[in-house]
């Protein structure tokens, strides 16, 4: 039996952006913000909308690492670095996991 090697985590130097086929896309009507794929929707909640924004390239900011961005949340939020990080970097790799974020 083959067995799947894990995948490594998301670390601080890497540069993330969305995937191919991926949207970062607002709702209007039901006040959601969502990462569209096709075939795959994930409504994302304020928090994950924020770290997002903050680490991931959609556009323009493709250049900031996800360090940049962390250090963003925990200004933005008045928090402990090692939690803002732990926090953001599960989230990170998981989004990565489901596809809907490539470094």
């Amino acid at each position: 039996m083959n067995a799947i090697a894990p995948t490594p985590a998301i670390a601080e130097a890497d540069r993330l952006r969305l995937a191919p086929g991926v949207m970062l896309r607002n709702d209007r009507r039901r006040g959601q913000w969502m990462l569209m794929a096709p075939e795959r929707l994930l409504v994302l909640d304020e928090m994950a909308l924020a770290v997002v924004r903050a680490c991931v390239g959609t556009g323009g900011d493709a250049d900031a690492d996800v360090a940049a961005g962390i250090d963003r949340l925990t200004t933005e939020y008045d928090a402990p670095r090692a939690e803002v990080a732990a926090d953001v970097l599960e989230m990170l790799t998981d989004l990565r996991n489901k596809g809907y974020v490539v470094s």
